[in-house]
């Protein structure tokens, strides 16, 4: 991927201790994070199907709202971990708390456009007469919880920049029980319904962005870094996250083309995409912690002002990408009489899914290097060329997943043009990370 001698043993050995060390931790805060919507379907979909569906809507709602803002973490990753390889851990977190400011203020303004508007939002996303009541409280009721929420992604930031995933984990696991006893509490116990609900995830997330501010306050108090908003701080930490929200963007302009499509195709097929699309992202899990510990080392690196530390890194979390794409794939391959029952006993679904499941498999490898390569720009700052090369791998791929029930295949075909679109990401990323222009040395981009 770069030009670069290989490795000698001993460096390649200090990579994947790194690797794994930043990695392992930020997948499992990962994987906790869905597991709040899970516990709450579980919780209220005992109340009956009504409340089941107004969580649903409101949760795709919040979700979609959060998402957006996940340049907070990514971000503050590489701007972090520049100061960190730099020397200066105070700046560092002077930076950090900058993003954290930011995050502030950012959920404040969707708390004013979320509140008033909820009704509107849930008839828009097409709730029904009898669970749009729950899905407006539901969606209320939580969005006071979304600053705490956004707080949570840039102190993550902070902390991934500070070479730490270990305390994200801590925090996300502690939040993930929290939320859970909370719900039941307040559901049952309290007999508030899905208002117990929404109220116990507000709590949860409210007592992990404490947590995290802890944690950063005395990193603050340590190194004597200042606390106080700063406007030319914060400014600047929202024009970095500028592009990374063009990318983001781009990328749910993707997944919902991709779920629009197939469901013109079908009950049957948009059921399948569905599985196979839960699973995809069960994988993109992994292989974002890699991309994440890409982030937080290559940052480190140019703040350094280590060039070659950075090239060797970067092409050893490339092989790691490719073993972790392999790996995944032959499990997808191997695994599947057993999983794909779990989701569904409907032998027309599995019929569907089965030959697109196979695509999603053959794919994976590139996916592991899509993913490592993300994270390796992100961590250099380069946040513009993602931007601009997301923008055109989505003007690839739209023309391309439009024209699926034209070209007929169904649901294998769709996942065809997804496999294309993440190979024009392999293209562009490969193409940035080759010509060397992403590695700028220095405490700042």
């Amino acid at each position: 991927m770069i030009q670069a001698p290989a490795s000698p043993p001993s460096s390649r050995r200090r990579h994947d201790r790194e690797i794994i060390a930043l990695a392992v931790p930020a997948f499992g805060a990962l994987v906790a994070e869905p597991l709040f919507v899970m516990v709450d379907s579980a919780i209220v979909g005992h109340l009956g199907t009504p409340q089941l569906a107004g969580l649903a809507v409101a949760a795709a709602l919040l979700t979609t709202a959060v998402s957006i803002f996940v340049f907070l973490a990514y971000a503050t990753t590489a701007a972090v971990a520049r100061r960190i390889g730099a020397g200066d851990p105070a700046a560092a977190i002077r930076q950090g708390m900058d993003g954290i400011w930011l995050a502030l203020l950012l959920g404040m303004a969707v708390i004013a456009v979320v509140l008033p508007s909820a009704p509107w939002l849930v008839d828009v996303f097409g709730a029904s007469d009898t669970a749009a009541p729950y899905a407006t409280t539901y969606l209320r009721i939580s969005s006071l919880g979304i600053p705490a929420m956004l707080v949570v992604m840039a102190a993550t930031g902070v902390l991934r920049g500070l070479q730490d995933t270990r305390t994200p984990l801590y925090v996300a696991i502690g939040g993930f029980a929290a939320n859970g006893a909370l719900n039941a509490g307040l559901v049952y116990g309290a007999g508030l319904g899905i208002a117990g609900s929404a109220w116990g995830t507000v709590i949860a997330q409210l007592s992990m962005a404490t947590a995290y501010l802890i944690v950063v306050v005395r990193g603050a108090r340590k190194h004597g870094a200042s606390l106080r908003p700063d406007a030319a701080g914060i400014r600047a930490s929202a024009q970095a996250g500028v592009p990374l929200l063009v990318r983001t963007l781009s990328l749910r302009a993707v997944l919902m083309i991709a779920t629009a499509v197939a469901a013109r195709l079908g009950d049957t097929d948009i059921a399948a995409h569905q599985v196979i699309l839960s699973l995809w992202s069960l994988m993109a899990f992994a292989l974002d912690a890699i991309a994440i510990a890409g982030q937080a080392i290559i940052g480190r690196y140019l703040g350094a002002g280590d060039t070659e530390g950075a090239r060797e890194a970067c092409r050893r979390m490339v092989q790691w990408g490719i073993a972790s794409g392999v790996v995944f794939g032959v499990l997808l391959i191997l695994a599947r009489p057993l999983f794909v029952p779990l989701f569904t006993s409907d032998q027309a679904v599995q019929d569907t899914l089965l030959p697109a499941l196979l695509v999603v498999a053959l794919s994976q490898p590139i996916a592991g290097v899509v993913f490592v390569l993300d994270g390796v720009l992100m961590g250099a700052g380069d946040g513009p060329y993602l931007a601009w090369a997301m923008l055109v791998t989505l003007a690839v791929f739209a023309p391309v997943a439009l024209l699926v029930p034209v070209i007929g295949g169904g649901l294998t075909t769709l996942w065809w043009a997804m496999t294309l679109m993440m190979a024009v990401r392999l293209v562009t990323l490969w193409l940035r990370t080759r010509s060397g222009r992403w590695i700028v040395t220095g405490a700042t981009r």
